[in-house]
């Protein structure tokens, strides 16, 4: 399980609003609300949770979800210690004894039982069970649950339930219009905005092709990781082909598409 800790005295991370997205993660905080955040990989989402948690001087304890993931893994386990054993709180028991919020990234690829936990969280009731310590806790007032899923990468085994879904407050993301993009870019890359506008561009034009050669667009992730190779000194052709391009398929006759594409915008 990959869980990472964003401590309080953490900078506030970078983040570009789209629209009132903002607003409404502050409001569902001070409510007492779980949100869960739609969106294809790489438009911002982590990112987002962690500048909301930093503005709003929660630490935020993130756990990206797996096939493997079970609800033993968010809650705790005994474990040995020195020859005797011990309880360890899990990421979400841990999250929900300090007031933080707990963060997890693509919920729907853990396993089922994760629901189970989550569910007595997410409603009026507010507590989590502990059924192998005998404890119950009530989540305090700054305590807050926020999860994220793909809808794109969704299939019978792998969807949401409306059950839980339907206990969220949900906030759909997209990737950024150009303007925005290149100013995201541009501010995490360090690099000229004119030097980042093809890649911007480029970007909208693979994304077009999702759907038909592409599984999953070029995400602004990617972006960054373009521009930031290039402010490094390495060639244009070099930094789009190792972010933008190799990332987004294994298809040799695909790849060969996409170069196509890269060529008749970057020149």
């Amino acid at each position: 399980m990959s869980v990472a800790l964003h401590l309080v005295s953490d900078p506030i991370p970078f983040y570009l609003p789209t629209g009132n997205e903002c607003a409404l993660f502050e409001h569902a905080w001070h409510h007492r609300l779980p949100v869960l955040l739609k969106g294809p990989t790489g438009c911002g989402k982590t990112r987002f949770v962690a500048h909301m948690a930093a503005r709003l001087g929660r630490r935020l304890h993130t756990v990206s979800c797996h096939d493997d993931l079970t609800a033993a893994d968010l809650t705790g386990r005994f474990l040995l210690r020195g020859g005797d054993t011990a309880w360890v709180d899990g990421p979400l028991t841990t999250a929900v004894r300090e007031g933080g919020i707990c963060y997890l990234d693509e919920v729907v690829e853990a396993r089922r039982d994760v629901a189970v936990v989550i569910h007595p969280l997410t409603d009026d009731r507010r507590i989590l069970p502990l059924d192998r310590t005998g404890e119950t806790l009530h989540a305090p007032d700054g305590f807050m649950l926020v999860a994220s899923y793909n809808p794109g990468y969704q299939n019978v085994m792998k969807a949401m339930k409306p059950s839980t879904r339907q206990r969220f407050v949900a906030i759909s993301f997209d990737f950024p219009a150009p303007e925005a993009e290149l100013r995201i870019v541009t501010a995490e890359s360090g690099l000229a905005p004119e030097r980042c506008l093809p890649l911007v561009t480029l970007a909208a034009r693979l994304r077009a092709l999702k759907g038909m050669d592409l599984e999953e667009g070029c995400s602004t992730r990617l972006v960054v990781y373009c521009a930031t190779l290039i402010a490094a000194r390495m060639s244009l052709r070099d930094a789009v082909m190792a972010a933008m391009i190799e990332p987004l398929t294994d298809d040799d006759d695909v790849k060969k598409g996409l170069l196509d594409v890269m060529r008749a915008t970057l020149g």
